[in-house]
């Protein structure tokens, strides 16, 4: 089969005045980047207000392996298929980030038959957004720093500047750095660092913002250091909030593409899943809730941490109830689980799949905890064998779960009928009681052992009597009704990202706990998780190039 790239730039494409016409958008709200891709304009968004919300499908996946689970693919193949059988539906996706995509990961816009297209576009520049959010926050970084060498006047201990600096690339040597050197003129010889953009604070504000002034209010509120006396300083007192909004105003617009199939698709906001809360920005979900009756969307890696912030963060800051989850699994990541290496995934193994379903079991129970029924897609690849996916069926039948072989990867929305089918069924049901895992006025410190015990199968929580103590100030400085953003490995339920399976009864280690007051969360650090990734020994950069006729080769 053709790669993905060369799929796509053979894709025969709507104009993007033609995909909004499908949902009933008018023309000049259609805020053109092109013929492909665009906006949607803010007033048309707020002329919404009245219309009914459609049906929202989570999309999430087992624990994430090299094998690959294809949730973003599925997300895609989804929509397709619900337009197949039917019904006006659109999926909501996040931004790729530039790091990845140079990197190892790769870039996020489906595979296959199942993809959102102008690829090269989405996965690189697109319309803008990581550059405007990298200008807003390196803007309140030099608002800081100029305001610290101009008298300091709020008193801002230079030890204690909490802001950091951020760029859409990996790059290892900005983790840890020394500013301001080179004299006087130069300022306060300070310590810092770079984070990758989308682990910005920033970048969260902008995905949970309702409105303008929203996101206005949320920048005003960035805790950007403490004082001498541990008083926290606010980027409003730093008067930053208003010219960060204005270079976020275009930003905070929905961007309209498409599937290969010509369906809708939002692709906003691109925080990290095992950083910050990894969903697309509410702005986009809420919109299309407006416009389709299903909205299928995701969130980042496995249930454990991708679902658990889109419930515990996404939906009760935005009051969205989740009508279904799809859980996508694979064969060749359920036999990884079970103990079988990455070259020999192509060997039947029915064993090793039965003892890989411990994995998958418990982020269906997970799911379960939150009131939303869920169906589990198996995406399908050609080395399955049919009794490794009637063993996946028959385990998820005793837990009253339906498992749906899917091939939308080969085959588009043809290989997403069933599960098309099943969504719906569970949609109109009403059988989702969504809830989230814990109330806002439980302490921080239960907030985050209720996650741990609750969705990571842990005994307890453990942490240094300075993070214990962190916890406690945060509390009594008000901050302690946030709900919580864990970050944590996605590749173990445990901090231990060799633990593959369905650990259980390990203790989870908090290194630290840091306020994001604008986006109205607490990150809890634990175990080894890094804000700013390197490069791999070989990164993709090194086969990214323009060929002959200008096309972009080696992007995936």
């Amino acid at each position: 089969m053709k790669s993905d790239i060369e799929i796509a730039r053979e894709a025969r494409m709507d104009t993007v005045i033609d995909v909004a016409g499908k949902l009933g958008v008018p023309s000049d709200s259609v805020l053109q980047y092109g013929p492909y891709k665009a906006k949607i304009s803010l007033d048309y968004i707020n002329s919404l207000a009245d219309q009914p919300d459609g049906n929202l499908v989570l999309v999430t996946a087992m624990t994430p392996t090299p094998a690959g689970e294809g949730k973003t693919t599925t997300t895609v193949g989804l929509g397709d298929g619900l337009n197949r059988i039917g019904k006006k539906a659109m999926i909501c996706l996040r931004e790729p980030s530039l790091g990845p995509c140079f990197g190892m990961k790769g870039g996020a816009a489906g595979g296959g038959m199942a993809q959102v297209v102008p690829m090269e576009d989405i996965n690189l520049h697109f319309t803008g957004d990581f550059h405007a959010i990298t200008s807003a926050n390196n803007l309140l970084a030099a608002l800081v720093d100029n305001h610290i060498y101009w008298g300091n006047s709020l008193g801002i201990d230079v030890r204690r500047v909490a802001w950091r600096r951020v760029i859409d690339m990996n790059d290892r040597a900005l983790r840890e750095i020394v500013c301001s050197l080179g004299g006087v003129a130069n300022g306060f010889p300070r310590e810092g660092g770079f984070d990758i953009t989308v682990a910005s604070e920033v970048m969260a504000i902008l995905c949970l913002a309702m409105d303008l002034k929203d996101l206005e209010r949320r920048l005003g509120n960035i805790v950007v250091g403490y004082t001498r006396e541990r008083k926290p300083v606010t980027a409003k007192e730093i008067e930053a909030a208003g010219a960060m909004t204005v270079l976020l105003k275009d930003a905070l617009m929905p961007n309209l593409v498409q599937t290969l199939e010509n369906n809708p698709a939002f692709v906003h906001g691109g925080p990290f899943a095992n950083i910050a809360h990894g969903c697309n920005t509410v702005l986009a979900t809420r919109t299309a809730l407006k416009l389709a009756d299903y909205v299928v969307t995701e969130a980042g890696f496995g249930a454990d941490l991708g679902a658990e912030k889109f419930f515990d963060i996404k939906c009760r800051k935005a009051g969205l109830k989740p009508a279904a989850a799809v859980i996508v699994a694979t064969i060749r990541a359920l036999k990884m689980h079970g103990g079988v290496a990455k070259e020999d995934l192509g060997k039947e193994n029915v064993e090793a799949v039965k003892k890989g379903l411990a994995n998958l079991g418990r982020h269906i129970r997970n799911v379960g905890q939150f009131g939303v029924p869920a169906v589990v897609a198996i995406n399908g690849f050609t080395s399955d064998t049919q009794a490794e996916v009637d063993a996946v069926q028959a385990y998820c039948s005793d837990l009253g779960v339906e498992a749906v072989s899917c091939t939308h990867w080969a085959n588009g929305s043809a290989g997403t009928e069933e599960l098309a089918r099943k969504v719906v069924a569970l949609a109109e049901s009403g059988k989702s009681q969504f809830r989230p895992l814990y109330d806002d006025d439980l302490s921080p410190w239960e907030k985050v052992r209720t996650v741990a015990r609750s969705i990571y199968g842990a005994e307890d929580i453990v942490a240094d009597k300075s993070v214990r103590d962190q916890f406690r100030q945060l509390d009594e400085q008000g901050y302690g009704r946030f709900p919580i953003c864990m970050a944590k490995t996605q590749y173990s339920f445990s901090t231990d990202p060799s633990l593959k399976g369905a650990p259980s009864g390990h203790v989870v280690p908090i290194r630290e706990v840091r306020l994001s007051a604008g986006a109205e969360f607490l990150v809890v650090i634990t175990g080894e998780i890094m804000t700013m990734p390197g490069l791999p020994r070989i990164p993709a950069a090194n086969t990214i190039r323009l060929d002959g006729a200008g096309n972009v080769e080696g992007l995936f």
